[in-house]
């Protein structure tokens, strides 16, 4: 039977790492839900193993190879298609600090949260894939990510080196983070204000000013997706500027975004629709990536609605 005092005990080892093996979760499978199972799963092995746990590693290294494996095997059991976007996950939820996970990372922590970054990880296989986010986003040895693996040293080498060539040639050469730096907090705030203010006027000409010359519009899961404004604006001009909308400012996977209200007529109010994740390059907006998911909302802590 187990005592309360164990379960305090369990609490108090796990709790602090829960919003951190989240994130791991998600990188690992690109989904906010199926990332949420993966960490259940974990937890309840972790519980059912604490008393194996011989305190050869940290607890916190023990947790990660756990949740590691948990991801893993829901891999097995729900293939992903890499061509799917990865879904946005929740700023709040993610609870990580800016910067590198330990002086060994390569990727900053928010960095490796980026739609960007994880859409590229989908097209890894599941092996290397794990092994670039023990090595390169946690910072962990090669004896720790064999042991996570349940391999040796140089196999885990291995798949690190050909997953870093992989997912070297889908990657930007700027994160978002560095581009949200150098912007400042204020103008990336107006750059957003911008982009809200041009749908809800519905002026297409001051939307056009905010876009690169190659920026894209994408609508998962809808497979459609426009490149260049010669692309971009007529969809625009024929979709979206035909429409009412009112919108409220959000964090998502470490970048600007902003749920999406449509006006709907025979309700009198503003339903919402769509989370617009924005891609910046300088002060243009890159990308634009539409998540039609009406269900988001409760994800990131939105109403439903909004009045007239």
């Amino acid at each position: 039977m187990i005592s309360a005092a164990t379960e305090d005990a369990y609490s108090q080892l796990v709790e602090p790492h829960r919003a951190e093996l989240r994130a791991h979760c998600y990188r690992m499978l690109g989904s906010i839900h199926d990332a949420e199972d993966a960490l259940q799963d974990a937890l309840l092995r972790a519980w059912k193993g604490l008393r194996r746990f011989e305190g050869r590693s940290s607890i916190r290294t023990w947790l990660y190879r756990i949740a590691t494996n948990a991801c893993l095997d829901l891999m097995k059991r729900r293939p992903r298609d890499p061509a799917e976007w990865p879904e946005p996950f929740p700023d709040e939820l993610l609870e990580i600090e800016d910067g590198l996970a330990s002086p060994d990372a390569r990727y900053e922590q928010r960095e490796s949260v980026e739609l960007a970054f994880v859409a590229a990880l989908q097209h890894l296989p599941a092996t290397q894939r794990a092994a670039l986010l023990l090595r390169d986003v946690l910072g962990f040895s090669a004896k720790e990510t064999a042991d996570a693996l349940d391999t040796t040293v140089a196999s885990a080498n291995g798949a690190l080196r050909r997953a870093r060539a992989a997912i070297k040639t889908r990657l930007p050469e700027r994160s978002q983070q560095a581009t949200l730096r150098a912007l400042g907090d204020h103008e990336v705030r107006g750059m957003v204000e911008r982009y809200a203010d041009a749908l809800e006027r519905g002026d297409l000409e001051a939307m056009v000013a905010m876009l690169a010359e190659d920026a894209s519009f994408s609508m998962p899961p809808v497979p459609d997706r426009f490149h260049g404004l010669d692309e971009v604006v007529p969809f625009l001009a024929r979709g979206p500027f035909q429409e009412r909308w009112r919108h409220v400012p959000v964090r998502a996977s470490g970048q600007a975004a902003v749920g999406c209200y449509l006006w709907d007529p025979g309700r009198g109010v503003y339903v919402f629709h769509a989370l617009d994740v924005l891609t910046f390059r300088g002060t243009s907006i890159a990308a634009i990536t539409a998540f039609l998911d009406e269900g988001l909302y409760a994800d990131f802590g939105l109403p439903d609605e909004l009045p007239a």
